[in-house]
């Protein structure tokens, strides 16, 4: 796994991951629930749709949108296990750790937060 400072480096010369960002809906939905449900509710989909050693629809199974947790797992490459193998290291074929769910969830909450500064006009990042 990366450092956090190295993979949003990276993440931002990508030219796919750094086009993503929360539409209105999704910024009103996040700020609606805050950021810690978001995070309980990313907790969840990463257990359910990563975890496992062979996920159903690898490389299918996150949404490009509507929820503000999808919409990150796009932009920090957590969205499927070929992408956290690429990007993060993290071996497909196995099971994860919760270590690494929690590592994932905490990514997609700093990329979060980030949106949240910029919906606030507080980082241009």
């Amino acid at each position: 796994m990366l450092s956090s400072e190295e993979l949003f480096r990276r993440l931002k010369r990508s030219r796919f991951r750094s086009r993503f960002f929360l539409r209105e809906q999704e910024m009103n939905y996040l700020q609606k629930k805050g950021l810690e449900t978001i995070l309980s509710h990313g907790r969840d989909f990463v257990h359910a749709r990563l975890a496992p050693a062979r996920p159903d629809n690898d490389g299918r199974q996150t949404p490009m949108r509507n929820h503000p947790f999808f919409v990150a797992q796009h932009a920090t490459a957590t969205c499927c296990r070929g992408c956290l193998e690429k990007w993060h290291a993290i071996a497909c074929g196995r099971e994860l750790t919760e270590q690494e769910v929690e590592y994932i969830v905490s990514v997609n909450g700093t990329w979060l937060r980030r949106q949240m500064l910029i919906s606030a006009g507080r980082e241009n990042a």
